[in-house]
């Protein structure tokens, strides 16, 4: 195990322990029959802080960790756009799309998709979420996960992927969500306390010992053009084709964003789980704060990394992007070292978890008994679930390398795939909620021809940045959705069309402040970096 002591295995080994002996506490029965309520959402129980940590812990992931890294390395700071303006986008769904899931007593995203159009609807979307939940977003964290194992531990990829696998598992498949969200809080907290210490000494090796004010001093002089929220096509032709100078402000990333907060199972999922609509939202500000974090925890230290290697001053293992953060982790001192990783197991394994929970929510509540078992029992749902959990494991296992193997940065890969989803996503919520003219007919053909828009247009039209592709199929989209709408209600509302009433989206005063105070700091910061 490259620089490992027995200290840092003693601080990894605890964690392990003690991740998997509450996860199995919190998971235990308490009744002698367990509801899907209790399994899938918690026994709606979740308080504000567990919320806002599991919201982070289920986001966070080797995605960011090693992926964002590695793309901070590689193309500087533009990366955390992602994580910036994911922050306002937790804010405008904690106000105006939470409420309006809670108030019906939703569990599933499926779920509600029948509720205001029908169950044609549901089944495509079901089955299009059960895919890039396993093929695209369960591999894409075994994989990464597996890979920092690797250049971490010295641990071949197949065993990280079995060890993260089996892990994840242990606990989360007999606990449910109650087992991941509230083992999500210490995972939360790892995953903060290590990103900080792993930039304090990347910055302290920057500055070459001189405390990590004078690391940031260099880094802002010597490394500018790696700190420009905005880049403009002509400054790099490469970075601009992913993150396309303002279009991360006004184009596709509203619609990466808005899907993924507002619409994603594994992360809307936490929120629904709450005790109260006031304390979904508290939690989801807390879940903002968290996010303005992330850059500082993870593409900075990308960035030193490159400054690192391209100056010399410590020989840094990277051949490629995606190897930054492990290469970082292996400079940490003693204990450090294994606090750090810890918290990168953290992220994986968390991520993991509440990836299998939802996937399981969905097949068990979504397929599972409107088209197999109408009349399955409570105690089956939930039996099913844990199946579903372990085979939607198993196809991971057995894909993830295949899949992601040959690639350098995958955390790129990984929004442009799931782009090919969320302009349909987005088109069928967002009208389907605001729109009373919107209709099953036009929701269906919204999820099937949001696939083919995109590779199309893909194909078609290469050069386009996949944030300004997204934007395109979104608006074809709609203005397909409007025609078939009209041409389905002509004069009239849809007979399934909902009926808002403002009094829904009042918030509390905690609330608005917390929502004030996080658009401020993010001003601030594309004031200085733009």
């Amino acid at each position: 195990m490259q620089n490992f002591t027995v200290l840092d295995l003693c601080i990894f080994i605890g964690y392990i322990l003690i991740i998997i002996i509450l996860g199995l506490w919190f998971g235990r029965k308490k009744n002698s029959e367990e509801t899907t309520a209790d399994y899938f959402l918690a026994g709606n129980k979740l308080t504000w802080w567990a919320i806002g940590a599991s919201i982070i812990a289920a986001n966070i992931s080797a995605e960011q960790m090693i992926g964002m890294s590695g793309s901070g390395y590689k193309i500087g700071l533009c990366i955390a756009s992602y994580e910036l303006m994911a922050a306002i986008t937790i804010i405008i769904v904690a106000k105006f799309i939470m409420p309006i899931f809670i108030k019906k007593g939703i569990y599933t995203m499926p779920q509600f998709i029948e509720y205001r159009f029908d169950n044609r609807v549901k089944t495509v979307m079901s089955v299009f979420w059960l895919i890039v939940y396993v093929f695209v977003n369960l591999t894409s964290i075994l994989y990464l996960g597996a890979l920092a194992l690797q250049n971490i531990m010295g641990i071949p990829m197949m065993y990280g992927i079995l060890g993260l696998a089996a892990f994840a598992a242990i606990y989360s498949i007999q606990g449910g969500l109650k087992s991941v969200a509230w083992t999500d809080i210490i995972q939360v907290i790892l995953l903060v306390g290590g990103g900080i210490a792993t930039t304090v000494i990347a910055l302290d090796i920057v500055s070459e010992g001189n405390g990590i004010l004078s690391g940031i001093k260099t880094l802002l002089t010597d490394a500018s053009d790696k700190f420009d929220l905005i880049v403009p096509r002509s400054t790099d032709p490469e970075i601009w084709k992913d993150l396309s100078g303002i279009g991360v402000l006004i184009g596709g990333l509203w619609i990466a964003n808005i899907s993924y907060f507002a619409f994603n199972q594994y992360i809307i999922q936490r929120g629904l789980a709450a005790k109260s609509i006031d304390e979904a939202q508290k939690g989801m500000v807390f879940a903002a704060f968290l996010k303005l974090l992330i850059p500082v925890i993870v593409v900075i230290p990308g960035i030193a990394a490159y400054y690192i290697h391209t100056n010399g001053l410590v020989d840094l293992n990277i051949s490629r992007p995606d190897d930054a953060y492990p290469a970082l982790v292996s400079l940490l001192p003693q204990g450090l070292r294994g606090v750090a990783f810890a918290a990168l197991t953290a992220a994986i394994v968390s991520s993991l978890a509440s990836m299998l929970n939802s996937t399981s929510t969905i097949f068990a509540l979504d397929i599972y008994k409107p088209h197999i078992d109408k009349q399955a029992s409570e105690a089956k749902l939930v039996k099913v679930g844990r199946i579903t959990s372990f085979v939607a494991l198993i196809l991971a296992v057995l894909t993830a390398k295949p899949l992601l193997g040959g690639l350098d940065q995958a955390f790129q890969y990984i929004q442009e795939f799931t782009g090919f989803v969320s302009p349909g996503v987005c088109v069928i919520f967002l009208l389907g909620i605001f729109w009373k003219k919107m209709s099953a007919n036009a929701a269906l053909w919204s999820a099937i021809l949001t696939f083919v828009f995109s590779i199309v247009f893909k194909i078609f039209i290469p050069g386009m940045p996949f944030l300004w592709r997204m934007a395109l199929v979104f608006v074809v989209l709609c203005i397909i959705a409007a025609i078939i709408s009209y041409v389905d209600n002509k004069s009239s509302d849809d007979k399934k069309a909902m009926d808002l009433d403002k009094s829904l989206f009042h918030t509390s005063t905690s609330f608005n402040i917390g929502a004030l105070a996080i658009t401020a700091i993010l001003s601030v910061v594309y004031i200085i970096f733009w």
